[in-house]
């Protein structure tokens, strides 16, 4: 096998959460045009089939179910769902997400919940059903955050925790499944990139969190999908247990 070889994912199955929007989306396209069949799963099931159809036209199969992550009893049907069809899952990416930016004297019980609920137990629990059905040499890739990492200067303290247990979610479950399931899992953090998180933003905030990163510019989606196909497939297969930023270098500044 050749090197570039080595990233492709021909004949793979991967599945996407949160895959109705934003970087879910990207996902969706890059892992397809690495060859890989795409199972979508998200709550809002009217765009899914829209980003469906633009899938299709990389020439690879696609499936949608309707999945609400919070609910483990979805998480599973998403995977018997993928099972069905295609017989196999091979990657895993863990992107269905939420954001909030409340200050902490006045969030509710109600609203933190919420979050973590989806962030982080939603992660776990796709994790699980996954690792269930998954043979030696998947990948389960967790999208976190710089902000598990460091802080944005915004009042978000459910997303942050939410966001820095997955690092702890990861490294356990990469020392449980890599020797014994021959799992790997591993978790991408995201800095700035354009989502309907970064359209919520108070007017002025975006230009002045960019003065913090080296690169001067946000992050194109793309670049993210392309760095989610390399961890996903044999280029990165001595990869096991890391939280990798991709954030123009903002956690060194």
């Amino acid at each position: 096998m050749s090197v570039l070889d080595m990233f492709r994912l021909d004949g793979k199955v991967v599945i996407v959460t949160g895959a109705s929007s934003g970087l879910g989306v990207a996902f969706a396209h890059g892992f397809a045009q690495a060859g890989a069949d795409v199972v979508l799963g998200a709550r809002r099931v009217e765009k899914l089939q829209a980003v469906a159809d633009a899938v299709r036209t990389n020439g690879r199969q696609v499936l949608t179910v309707e999945t609400d992550v919070a609910d483990p009893e979805q998480c599973q049907r998403l995977v018997d769902a993928a099972m069905e069809k295609f017989g196999h899952v091979d990657v895993l990416v863990n992107n269905a997400g939420v954001g909030t930016a409340v200050p902490a004297t006045k969030e509710t019980p109600e609203q933190f919940r919420q979050v973590i609920d989806v962030n982080l137990n939603g992660c776990y629990w796709m994790a699980q059903a996954c690792g269930r059905v998954m043979q030696p040499g998947s990948s389960i890739i967790n999208i976190s955050s710089i902000l598990g990492i460091t802080t944005g200067g915004l009042p978000q303290a459910a997303y942050s925790a939410s966001k820095a247990g997955l690092g702890g979610l990861t490294r356990d479950l990469a020392q449980q499944w890599m020797g014994r399931k021959g799992i790997r899992v591993n978790a991408l953090c995201p800095g700035f990139f354009a989502s309907e998180m970064t359209d919520t933003y108070p007017d002025g905030y975006l230009d002045l969190a960019l003065q913090r990163v080296p690169a001067g510019r946000t992050g194109d989606p793309h670049e993210l999908a392309a760095t989610a196909v390399w961890l996903a497939s044999p280029a990165a297969g001595y990869v096991n247990g890391q939280m990798i930023p991709v954030d123009g270098g903002l956690t060194i500044a």
